[in-house]
């Protein structure tokens, strides 16, 4: 096991199980990376140091007393999970500035985390309330990117993007409202799978953001986003969302057969100006050759998405004003988030009703692309990741027009509430990340999890890392 960077997820639990490295010395150089690291990519909102590492040390004598039961498949891994999640004894500030109380209790998603025995080496960044495709805020700073630090990693699990991509932990929970797994995923090189809602269980909410926010891992390999999907998984008796469980990590190890490809790169409907940028466009098309080339049927065709943008906004911004009542000082939150908030108050009532009762007849009409086609494939983002600070400072709507521009491809799966998978398809000038999405109907992360890692074993994205970070300067 290297020290310099986090091995993968499925070969770190592989090596604790057979006693080739303690659970100890994982978190010690853990949280040694994250420590140097933290000037420059400023990934990571809280550390729990002290409290890591005695879950290490607890975990090691687990495994010397007999090492991992079937149910612990993560014993002694550290992990790291976004700031939109509960860990007892942790603030959850989703972003904001202020003072926010200790939780008493993790979350579902967590707590079945530290069920599966991983330690919990601390609370990732984010955007305030996980709105923009970017991490930066008065709250905490702006994160970095680790493939370019004058770029931002994404949004809104930048944070938990930025840890995984750099190597300072082999996996990372994350959050997806509008793309907010997929698109740092994209812009970082990753694997970010946005599963299907109730998946993951958002509890302490029955359902988070009026339903379009879903939880979901992001990884470097296809076979650890699973594992830590699968690891993740499961519902809480007060979940509003509860599917049938899949075995993801089993899916990874599938051939997927020959499926039918719908390339797709038209954008849904938004009334604001947007165009796909020829470099992340052939990135794009080149996997979609790829795909063919291993046997698939790929042509090009587009879901029906109709004015699909209508169900989304009253969700979106009803889900914020309801979260920022949760804020112990509204006046540190950003006027863009106030303004969001007061939206969504105005849209609470009967256009949040007619938004919600929309989703059956888009289910109907989006999904009518699955009675030709077994999968889409579409770009995650419209461009690659803007400079740190190029979005940061805009007003209100001009956040909103340069966010649509940047990724409008993402968001619609989140009001549909089927499940997407993003994959690394490549770097574009400046050695700058972009990605494309495996985008599937309810249920059918196994069949988009299968078709990933087949991509994966032709691309071989897992070879390539960034450069080392600490204490590098930006580049130009």
């Amino acid at each position: 096991m290297t020290a310099d960077r986090a091995e993968g997820l499925a070969r770190t639990a592989r090596a604790l199980a057979a006693s080739e490295v303690s659970s100890r010395e994982l978190t010690e150089r853990t949280l040694a990376r994250i420590e140097a690291a933290q000037p420059v990519l400023n990934a990571f909102k809280r550390v729990r140091a002290e409290a890591a590492l005695a879950e290490a040390d607890a975990a090691d004598r687990e495994l010397a007393a007999g090492g991992p039961s079937a149910g612990r498949p993560l014993l002694g891994v550290p992990l790291a999970v976004k700031d939109d999640m509960d860990v007892a004894g942790e603030p959850t500030a989703f972003g904001c500035g202020g003072e926010f109380p200790p939780k008493s209790e993790d979350c579902e998603a967590v707590r079945r985390l530290r069920a599966a025995g991983a330690v919990i080496v601390g609370k990732t960044n984010t955007c305030e309330l996980g709105q923009w495709p970017f991490t930066e805020g008065p709250g905490f700073g702006d994160t970095r990117n680790p493939w370019h630090t004058g770029h931002t990693p994404g949004g809104s699990s930048g944070g938990s993007a930025a840890a995984v991509a750099a190597g300072l932990v082999p996996a990372a929970l994350g959050s997806d409202g509008a793309g907010s797994v997929r698109i740092p995923a994209a812009w970082t090189h990753l694997v970010g799978i946005k599963p299907q809602r109730g998946r993951i269980s958002t509890w302490p909410w029955p359902e988070a953001f009026q339903g379009i926010t879903v939880n979901g891992p992001l990884a470097r390999t296809v076979a650890d986003a699973a594992l830590l999907l699968d690891a993740a998984s499961g519902s809480h008796a007060g979940d509003l969302h509860r599917p049938l469980p899949v075995r993801a990590a089993e899916a990874a190890t599938r051939d997927p057969g020959r499926l039918r490809i719908a390339l797709s790169l038209r954008m849904p409907f938004t009334a604001t100006a947007k165009r796909l940028h020829p470099g992340v466009r052939q990135r794009v098309v080149a996997l979609a050759d790829r795909l063919a080339a291993l046997g698939h049927d790929v042509e090009a065709a587009d879901p029906d998405y109709g004015l699909i943008g209508l169900a989304f906004v009253p969700r979106a911004t009803a889900g914020i004003a309801e979260w920022a009542e949760h804020v112990p000082d509204a006046s540190l939150l950003d006027r863009r988030t106030r303004e969001a908030a007061r939206v969504g108050r105005l849209l609470g009532g009967a256009p949040l009703r007619l938004a919600r009762r929309a989703e059956a007849a888009l289910h109907e009409r989006v999904g009518a692309v699955f009675s030709t086609y077994d999968v889409v494939l579409a770009p995650t983002t419209a461009a690659p990741p803007p400079r740190i600070g190029a979005l940061a400072g805009l007003s209100g709507l001009r956040t909103d027009r340069a966010m649509i521009a940047a990724c409008p491809y993402a968001w619609p799966w989140n009001v549909l509430g089927w499940p997407g998978v993003n994959v690394p398809a490549g770097r574009v000038a400046g050695g700058l990340p972009v990605g494309a999405q495996l985008l599937g109907p309810a249920g059918s992360e196994p069949l988009l999890i299968s078709l990933a890692a087949q991509l994966e074993a032709d691309q071989r994205w897992y070879e390539q890392w960034p450069a080392p970070v600490p204490g590098a300067p930006a580049r130009a």
